[in-house]
This record gives C-alpha cells, structure tokens and sequence, in this order.
C-alpha cells in the first residue's frame, strides 16, 4: 500500500515521533493507522526502559500555589541534559506534573497520576519522544496552617516554598529568596538533629583538645564553636542576605513574624555527576586502534 503524506503527518500528530520513523512504521504495519500506533507505543517503550540507565541530572524545579494560596506543590524532574529541559514536550509534561501535584497532594512520587494514567507511564512516553532518560525525582506539597506561602525560583534549578505566620507577602517572598541562597538545615537549634550536632561536637572536642589548654578552656571553645555552627545552619541564625547586619531571626522578629516550615529542592542535589574525560577517551580509541 503506498503511504502517503498525510498518513504520516497524521501519525507523526498522534505519536510526536519524526517523519521517516512515522513512514516506517507505516509501510510495515501496511498502512493500518493503529496498528503503526500500537507498534511506535511499543517500541518507544522498549527505548524508554534502555534510556533510564543513562544519568539524568540536569532538568528543573517546579512550583506552582493554588489559587487560593492555600496549598502548594514544588517537584523535580531530570533530563540527561539542559537543552532537553527546555523542550516543549518537557515543559508541557513538568506543567502537568506540578498541576497533578498540587491537585493530589501525594505523598511520593510513584503514587502521582497524570491525565489517567500513572506517572511511569507518562515519562516513559516523553523519554520515547525526546530521546532522553527522564526522571521525576520528588515532590513536596501541603496545605497552610493558617500562615501564607512564600516561594522563589533561581533559574528554575533551584527551589523554595516557606510558610510564615504574620508579615506579609514581601516578608515571605525574601525568606524565601534567603533560604534558596543560604541553604539553611532548619529554622532553629530545636530542629537540628541531633546525630549531626553530636559529630560536629565530637569533631570541635578533638580539635580543641589538640591545643593543649585546660579542660575549662577546650569546654569553653567547643560551647563558642558550636554556637558559632548552630547560627551557621540555623534558619533564624543566618544573617540575613539582604542585610547582613541583621539575623534572619532579628528580622522576623521586627516584623512580628515566624517561619512555620519551609521546603528547598535543588537540580541534581545528592547525585554524583559522572565527569566526562574527553582526552583520555581519545588516547583510549587510540590506543585500541
């Protein structure tokens, strides 16, 4: 049967694959429409399965509050590189992924649904179409407790979603932007855990110890080294960046607020990058040569 160009726009419409691999399909399947669909399904699927080996840690940081500013919902979703990060397929699927999100609230990823079908099923479909291995990592969301959402994004790679009780829409918009830029473990010395605080005490005795001065004065050292640490990883405690002079805490404080919780993701956080060594990938062609 001769195939012609409107059967392959018509495929390449209902599968987003290219031109020639419509035609392929097409002349295989005989013409038959769904039988060529069926078949394009089946094989982007076996290409999905052989991409998620590939390491996926570029991509974005999506957030998006409901409309009245009741509920949030921040994830990230990883591509092989930045250039598929801005495909349109990709900002479609991350578009509707957050809206899934937020609607659902779920509490990880694997239980999140996306147009009736699960998210697995999705991203295998996307991957079919970039050529790329995509990940949705994770995703936070929640309801307020009676405060306002503050969020900010850094280029899309980075991402903040704070809750303040008090202030206002300005106030939680900064904290947010601070936390993004500092990084901070928690909001105060009660929420730092405690297995990281007695490492970091242990670490700070050793140091102290190895001065030789009295034990009166180690234990001194190590109380001003671990006040010192705890204003370093401590939301309230940070400085606040866009006034130094004053702590994070000191500038809730003067505004009659508090943070209640706060959530940042970033791009690719927690994955060890694989370096690529073009030179020696080179000298190991050669050599094989």
């Amino acid at each position: 049967m001769a195939i012609s160009a409107s059967m392959v726009k018509e495929l390449r419409e209902r599968t987003g694959a290219g031109m020639m691999e419509c035609k392929k399909a097409l002349t295989e399947a005989d013409g038959d429409m769904d039988t060529a669909v069926e078949a394009m399904r089946i094989s982007g699927l076996a290409k999905a399965d052989k991409k998620s080996g590939n390491q996926a840690a570029e991509g974005v940081v999506a957030i998006k509050l409901s409309d009245d500013g009741s509920r949030f919902a921040m994830v990230e979703i990883n591509s092989q590189t930045d250039f598929a990060a801005k495909a349109e397929d990709f900002v479609a699927f991350t578009d509707k992924v957050v809206d899934a999100v937020l609607l659902q609230q779920p509490e990880t990823v694997d239980s999140l649904t996306i147009d009736g079908q699960s998210v697995e099923e999705a991203r295998k479909a996307l991957v079919a179409k970039i050529g790329e291995n995509i990940q949705v990592r994770r995703c936070v969301s929640g309801q307020s407790s009676g405060g306002r959402f503050g969020e900010y994004s850094h280029g899309m790679r980075i991402g903040v979603v704070c809750e303040i009780s008090g202030g206002d829409a300005d106030l939680a918009r900064d904290i947010a932007m601070h936390i993004a830029a500092s990084r901070p473990v928690c909001i105060d010395e009660a929420g730092v855990p405690a297995d990281m605080l007695d490492r970091e005490k242990s670490i700070f005795a050793a140091e102290a110890a190895e001065s030789g001065k009295p034990a009166e004065i180690i234990e001194k050292m190590v109380v001003g080294r671990v006040r010192k640490y705890l204003a370093e990883i401590t939301l309230v405690g940070q400085p606040f960046v866009k006034n130094p002079d004053q702590t994070v805490g000191q500038l809730l404080k003067e505004k009659g607020a508090s943070v209640v919780s706060f959530h940042r993701l970033e791009v690719g956080e927690g994955i060890e990058k694989k370096v690529e060594n073009f030179a020696e990938e080179v000298m190991a062609q050669v050599r094989d040569s």
